[in-house]
C-alpha cells in the first residue's frame, strides 16, 4: 500500500470495518429480546411475529452472492457504503412502523444492507492487509466485534427495550450505520477505475439470487409450518431448479457474475462448510441462554440482556487468542484446538441446563465455549479467504458469509427440532429445560463432527502455494475486472 499503508491510516480503515461488522451482528440479534414487546406493540400475530427474524435472514442469505460479487465488480467501498445507507434509512423505517408488515419490509431492506455489507467489509479487510501476520491480527480485531455482535445485540436490546421501548432497538442503528459510513469515507481508499465494468451477467445475477432466495425462505419457514408442507417443498424444488440453471449459465457466459473456477479452492470450500457447522452449532447458544434464563426461570428482559455481559467479555478474550495462535501455529491447527474447546464447553454448559440449575452453574460452560466461540470465529474467515486471489476476495467473502447465514437457519431449525421432541408441545419449564439440555448436547456432538473439516484444511504451506488456474494467474491477478 501507499501512503494508507501507514499504521494510523491502517487502523482507522480497520475501526471502520471492525465498527460496520458489529452493526451486522448486532442487527441480527437486538430483536430478539425486544420480540414480545413488538409483537403487542405493532400487532403481530404469534405466526407473523417469526417473520421479524425471517425477513432479515432470508433477505440477508439470499441476497449475499450478489453483493459478494458486486464488491468485486462495482467497488467494495462503494459497496460499503450502499449497505451502511439501507441499513440506516431500513431502521428508520423500522422504529416508525405501526403495521407488522411494513415493520417485516423494513427488516427485509436490513438483510439486503447486511447482504452488500458483509461481503464488501471483510473483502475490504483482506485486501488492505497482507495475508500472514498483519491479516491474522486484522481478523482479531474485525472477529472480537463481530463474533460478540450478536452478544452484544442481546444485551442492548434489554436495555434499550426496558427503558424506552422496542422502536429504540431500531433507531440506535441510525447513528450508528451513519457513523461508520463518515468512518469509511475519510479511511477507505477509494474504488479503483479498474473495478468497474461494463457488462453485467443479468441472467446470473436473477438465478443465484432467486435461488438462495427461495433456499434460505425454505430453511426459514420449514420449523414454523412443516418440513412436507407445500409451501416448503415447493421452496427447496424451485430453488434446486435456479441454482442449476444458474450453474448452466455461468459454465457457458464468457463473462460469468459468479466464475465457477472460485469453487475449486479448496480452503474456501472448507472454510465454507466451517462457517455454515459453526453458527449451526455455536451461533444458536445466545437463543437457548435467553430461553433458559427468560421463560424457564422468569427474568426479565434486563436481567437476560445483563446475564449476557459475561459471554461477550468471553468471546473478546478468544478473538484476540485467535488471531494469535493462528499466527504462531497455523489456523488449521487453531481451529481444531478451538472446535475441542468448544464442544467441551458446550457439553459442560448442557450438563446444567436442568430446571434446578442456577446461572452460576452454568457459568463455567458458558466461559469455555464463549472463548473457544471468539478463537473459531477468528481463524474460520482466515481460512476461507486465503489464497484466493485478490479479485475473487469480494465474491469468497460473500460464499463464506452465505455458509454462515444458511447454517444459522438449518441449525436452529435442526436443534429445536430435537429440544421440542424431548419437550414436547407446550412444556412446563421442567419439560423445556430437559429439550433445552438435549438440544445442547446433540450441538456438542456437531461440534466435535466439524473437526473433520478443519482437519481436512490445507496445511500452512500448501494453503499458499493453492491456485485454481494455471500459471498465467500471477500474471491476470492483477489486470481490470
Amino acid at each position: 500500500m501507499t501512503s494508507s499503508g501507514s499504521a494510523r491510516h491502517k487502523g482507522l480503515i480497520l475501526a471502520a470495518l471492525a465498527l460496520a461488522q458489529l452493526i451486522i451482528a448486532l442487527d441480527y440479534s437486538i430483536v430478539f429480546v425486544a420480540l414480545p414487546d413488538i409483537g403487542s406493540g405493532v400487532g403481530f400475530s404469534d405466526q407473523q411475529l417469526q417473520w421479524v427474524i425471517g425477513a432479515y435472514a432470508v433477505a440477508f442469505g439470499g441476497f449475499l452472492l450478489l453483493g459478494g460479487r458486486m464488491s468485486d465488480l462495482l467497488g467494495r467501498r462503494r459497496m460499503f457504503l450502499t449497505g451502511l445507507a439501507l441499513y440506516a434509512l431500513a431502521s428508520v423505517l423500522g422504529g416508525l412502523a405501526s403495521d407488522p408488515w411494513v415493520l417485516v419490509a423494513a427488516r427485509a431492506v436490513q438483510g439486503v444492507g447486511g447482504a452488500f455489507l458483509a461481503p464488501a467489509t471483510l473483502s475490504l479487510l483482506t485486501s488492505n492487509f497482507e495475508e500472514g501476520p498483519e491479516r491474522n491480527r486484522a481478523l482479531g480485531v474485525w472477529g472480537a466485534t463481530g463474533s460478540s455482535g450478536m452478544v452484544v445485540g442481546s444485551l442492548l436490546g434489554g436495555v434499550l427495550t426496558q427503558a424506552f421501548g422496542w422502536a429504540a432497538v431500531f433507531f440506535v442503528n441510525v447513528p450508528l450505520a451513519l457513523g461508520v459510513a463518515l468512518l469509511g469515507l475519510r479511511a477507505i481508499p477509494a474504488d479503483r477505475p479498474t473495478e468497474r465494468r461494463q457488462g453485467f451477467d443479468l441472467p446470473g445475477g436473477i438465478t443465484v439470487t432467486g435461488g438462495a432466495l427461495l433456499l434460505v425462505f425454505g430453511l426459514v419457514q420449514g420449523p414454523e409450518i412443516g418440513w412436507a408442507a407445500p409451501v416448503t417443498l415447493v421452496s427447496f424444488v424451485a430453488a434446486a431448479a435456479l441454482i442449476v440453471g444458474f450453474v448452466v449459465i455461468e459454465s457457458r457466459t464468457a463473462d460469468p457474475l459468479v466464475p465457477l473456477r472460485v469453487f475449486s479452492f479448496r480452503s474456501l470450500r472448507l472454510g465454507s462448510m466451517i462457517t455454515f457447522a459453526f453458527m449451526a452449532t455455536f451461533g444458536a447458544s445466545a437463543y437457548f441462554i435467553t430461553l433458559a434464563l427468560q421463560t424457564v426461570r422468569g427474568w426479565s428482559a434486563l436481567a437476560t440482556g445483563l446475564a449476557f455481559i459475561l459471554p461477550c467479555a468471553c468471546i473478546l478474550v478468544g478473538t484476540v487468542i485467535g488471531g494469535r495462535m493462528s499466527t504462531a501455529i497455523g489456523v488449521r491447527s487453531t481451529l481444531v484446538i478451538g472446535l475441542l474447546v468448544g464442544a467441551v464447553g458446550t457439553a459442560v454448559f448442557a450438563a446444567f441446563l436442568g430446571n434446578g440449575s442456577t446461572y452460576a452453574q452454568m457459568v463455567p460452560g458458558i466461559v469455555i465455549f464463549s472463548i473457544a466461540q471468539g478463537v473459531i470465529w477468528t481463524a474460520m474467515f482466515s481460512a476461507a479467504t486465503t489464497g484466493v486471489e485478490e479479485k475473487l476476495q469480494g465474491l469468497a467473502s460473500g460464499l463464506a458469509t452465505s455458509g454462515q447465514q444458511v447454517g444459522a437457519a438449518v441449525g436452529l431449525a435442526v436443534l429445536v427440532a430435537v429440544s421440542n421432541a424431548v419437550s414436547g408441545s407446550d412444556p412446563a419449564p421442567a419439560e423445556l429445560s430437559d429439550g433445552l439440555q438435549a438440544a445442547t448436547f446433540t450441538s456438542a456432538v456437531l461440534i466435535l463432527l466439524t473437526v473433520g473439516l478443519a482437519l481436512a484444511l490445507p496445511k500452512p504451506a500448501a494453503a499458499v502455494k493453492e491456485t485454481p488456474v494455471p500459471a498465467e494467474t500471477p500474471v491476470r491477478a492483477n489486470e481490470a475486472v
